[in-house]
Parts: structure tokens; sequence; C-alpha cells
């Protein structure tokens, strides 16, 4: 078993759940110190997820394989606006076979999918079956329709191998729960039609005996509403909307930053304190120390205030970057209904696994946190995980994106390298790169963000470290592997992830990293 420890909640809050956000940091729960090298990880400290007088039940939707048109549920409803959560929705439909049976060739498995269709708006797809350990042998693809025209968009290919993106085996979130299997998902923008087929792979044409493999049973087609986000209304399009305000209670004499691609929003004159629910709260209160509870943004600092902020050892030589600008989960509009309640942490970090999210390069760096708010919940509503499954994000703009719960500063367990999510953490950069080159954007801030974490637990981005495998594909269960500190996903597991062309850019990530270290 995994050295594993999940917090219990630390958020004291009356009968209603809320939080105002005027509450003064020194009334939050303390989270471990920001400036600890490597930050605690003790299980007395504060910081995990809600209480648990929240009932299971809000955080599961269940799926309705019996039914094409999934009603709306609960959680798709709007909600009241005083829980300050967007309200996203999943529509799960179950693929038929495509061809009838007279159509099949003797001995193949039939193709599934569903014929063109109307579907409410939906931003994301993916496929997913019911059991997780079973493979997809074949091609997914889709079409959709953008909302409100006749306009279909050309056939997409959805990436099938997706397991390599998950908690490890035998690891609670693994076996806890009820995971399934799953492709990639894809980004599709606003889109209300939709069409979908999936292939079993060919025969061996030099082995006519061999036995078809079928495709995975249970299949269905995942179609991801991410909901409302900061600044937008109703009907409003995602890529048109407001960005992230900056923190507030950033340091005296400092603005606080706003990350590249983001405009600044004007602050509103009267504006009333923001009430915060329970879960949004917990989620803000482990960065406690770094921005004030309920920000959006976490500043970045120059080294030197950077330094200030961290405690070093006696001696020891400071070799860590300076702190980037965070867009907090707050600032995409993280459901934190969603999640599982508590925080999961390993001991420390050892390494940084680079990952492309394979979801496509068709968005803009506005729409980012609508395709943030669409993979958690397929993470975690479609594919049965705890929480989002990497510790950050990155856009083409160069955005870093808190993404699973825990606090940034803090070795939180993550699912993203399967075999190796201990003591690591994970960043995907947006989009699919297998042929398609990162923006230098991304790139750079792959290298602040792993200059200023890694080096919060004295890790060198060109150096090599010592990982005990915990099962993949490449690398038997106990094996120990030496790996380059910051490592690409195929390291680990045998993966194209993160793409050809960003792979070829994480030895320019390295040096730049360790140049912003110091070294």
């Amino acid at each position: 078993m995994r050295a594993l420890l999940i917090t219990s909640v630390g958020v004291t809050c009356a009968a209603a759940l809320t939080l105002p956000l005027a509450t003064p940091a020194a009334s939050a729960p303390a989270p471990h110190s920001a400036s600890a090298l490597p930050p605690s990880t003790s299980p007395a400290s504060p910081g995990a997820g809600p209480p648990s007088a929240q009932a299971e039940a809000t955080t599961r939707e269940a799926l309705a394989p019996d039914t094409p048109d999934t009603p709306e549920t609960a959680e798709s409803k709007p909600r009241k606006a005083e829980s300050a959560e967007p309200a996203g929705s999943t529509q799960s439909l179950p693929l038929a076979p495509l061809d009838a049976p007279s159509d099949r060739v003797a001995g193949a498995a039939a193709a599934q999918g569903l014929p063109q269709r109307d579907a409410r708006p939906f931003s994301l797809v993916g496929v997913v079956w019911d059991d997780a350990e079973a493979e997809l042998h074949g091609t997914v693809q889709v079409r959709t329709r953008a909302t409100g025209t006749t306009r279909w968009s050309d056939w997409q290919d959805v990436e099938t191998h997706n397991a390599e993106h998950a908690a490890d085996l035998g690891s609670a979130e693994r076996e806890g729960r009820t995971v399934r299997g799953a492709t990639a998902p894809l980004w599709v923008g606003d889109s209300d039609g939709v069409e979908v087929r999936v292939r079993p792979e060919a025969r061996d044409s030099q082995d006519r005996a061999a036995t078809p493999v079928p495709l995975p049973e249970g299949m269905r087609l995942e179609l991801v509403d991410p909901g409302e986000g900061p600044g937008e209304g109703p009907g409003e399009d995602p890529g048109e909307a407001s960005a992230p305000e900056p923190a507030r209670g950033a340091p005296a004499g400092r603005a606080a930053a706003v990350p590249a691609g983001f405009a600044d929003t004007p602050p509103t004159a009267a504006a009333l304190p923001e009430v915060l629910t329970a879960e949004i709260a917990a989620a803000s209160a482990v960065n406690a120390e770094l921005a004030e509870l309920g920000a959006t943004v976490i500043p970045a600092l120059t080294q030197a205030e950077t330094l200030e902020s961290v405690e070093l050892a006696p001696g020891a030589k400071p070799y860590i970057g300076p702190r980037p600008g965070i867009v907090t989960r707050k600032g995409w509009g993280a459901d934190e209904k969603l999640r599982e309640k508590n925080f999961a942490y390993t001991k420390t970090v050892k390494a940084a696994f680079v990952h492309h999210s394979a979801t496509g390069n068709n968005y803009t760096c506005k729409q980012a946190p609508s395709v943030l708010r669409s993979i958690y919940r397929y993470h975690v509503k479609s594919s049965g995980w705890r929480d989002f499954g990497y510790n950050f994000a990155v856009d083409k703009c160069g955005n870093i994106y808190e993404g699973r719960a825990g606090g940034v500063t803090k070795a939180v367990l993550g699912a993203h390298t399967l075999g190796f999510n201990t003591n690591t953490m994970g960043i995907a950069v947006l989009g699919s790169y297998a042929s398609t080159n990162p923006p230098a954007a991304a790139v750079t801030a792959v290298s602040k963000l792993t200059a200023w974490k890694l080096g919060l637990f004295g890790r060198n981005p060109k150096g090599k470290i010592t990982l005990v495998s915990g099962g993949s594909n490449k690398y038997k269960a106990g094996v120990k592997v030496k790996m380059n500190v910051i490592s690409g996903h195929r390291d680990g597991f045998a993966t194209e992830c993160p793409g050809a062309r960003l792979y070829k850019k994480l030895g320019k990530a390295r040096t730049s990293s360790a140049k912003l270290q110091g070294r």
C-alpha cells in the first residue's frame, strides 16, 4: 500500500455551511505552512474537505444507461445563488450496434455508436465502459453540431488509451470507488447534436483463426456541459467570458499578479462580501498563507519575495524559483461538491510528470476554465475518480491552474501517471501535442511552475531521482526506476503522452527551470 495520508475536515462552520469572504485569514483553519521545506503532511494537520454532514448523494450523479435521453438530475438544475458553484451536467447515452446482424462479417465484432441526434448543450465528449481494466482496442470518432446551427463538424478522433492517467492499482482511490474505463475527453465547444462510432480493431489478416477482440461492455457516450464559470452568465459564450479577478489580499504595495492572457477586471465599488460554501472555503483554506480566503488567483512573487516566504534549513542554499501566478480552483470555477470531501497526500514531491490533456487544441485561452471544468466533471462523474486527476494544468497562453484540491504547496496525491503517482506531481498542458508544437508560453509556464514547486522540496530540475513503480505496463510493481526529475508521462508508462512534440521540449523546460532556481 502506498504512502497515503487522508486528512479530515478542519473547517468549522454553521449549519448553513457558508463562510463570508470577508472573514480574516486568522479565523480560517491553519493549513500546512507554505514555508516548510518540504510541507508537513501530518494526519493532525487541518485542511481537508467539507464536513461529512454533506450527504454523499450530493457528490454522485447517477448514470442512466437504460434511458437514451438522460433526465435532468438535481445536480444539473440551477443552484441557489448563495452556493457560488456552477451548475454543469452530464448526459450519459448507451451505445448500440451500428450494423444489422446480416451486415456483419462472420466472426467480426460489431461496431457500436449512435446515429446523428439532438442533445442538450454540451462542450466535451468521451466514451466510458463498465470495467476499468478492460481496454478499448479500436477507434472512436465523433461528429458534433454547433449549438443553434445546422453545421456539423468533420469526424474527430478520440484518444482511446487513457487508462494510464489513473490512480495506482491497490490505492484507496482505485479500490474504494466505482472506477470505469474511459477514453480521453475531447473538447468540441458549444454543441447540441452528436454522432459517434466505435469500431473494433480489424482481425489479423495473417491469422484467420484469431478471435476478434470484442469492444468493452457497457459503453456509454458522455456529453459534458461545464456549467457557468466566474464572470459567465446564463447562455453566455465561455469564449467571451470575463477572466478571473486578481487575488484579493495580496501583500501591500504589490498588485496581485494576473496570468498572461487574462485581462484585469475592474473592482466593483459597492461589491458585497461573497458567501462561500463550506466546500469552496475548505479548498481555498489550504492556500490561505498564499492568498485570501476565496481568492481566484494566487499572486506571483519575485524570487526575493519567494525566498522570504519560505523557511530554509540552516546553511541551505535557496534553489527555489519565483512563485508564478496560479489561478485557483475558485478562479476556474471548480464545483467543489463533485470531489471527495477529504484531501489525499503523499510524503514528498520527488518528480514532476508532464502530460498533454489530449482534449484537442480547438479552444481559446478564455475557454480554458470551461475546459478544466469539463475535464474535472469527466474525471469524477464519468470515470469515477475522487477529483481532477492532475495537480496542475497549463493552457496554451501559459496560464497556470491549480488542479487537484489540497494546496498548491503540498504533496497532494494525484491520479495522473499510473504506477508513479506517489511522491510526484502531474502537470497537464491543455491540448494535443503528438503532431502539433506546444506554444512557447506553455513550455515556459511548465519551467516556472517546476522551478518553484520542485524547489520547495529541494529538487534539481536537471537532476535524476529514483522512484518505485506501483505497477505499469512498462515497470512491474516494486521496481526501482531512475528518472529525470522532470519527466514525460511516457517515461513511466508505454504511452504517446505527452505527445512527441511536447516531449521534445522537456529538455528545454529542465534547463530553464534550473536556471530560474539559480542553478
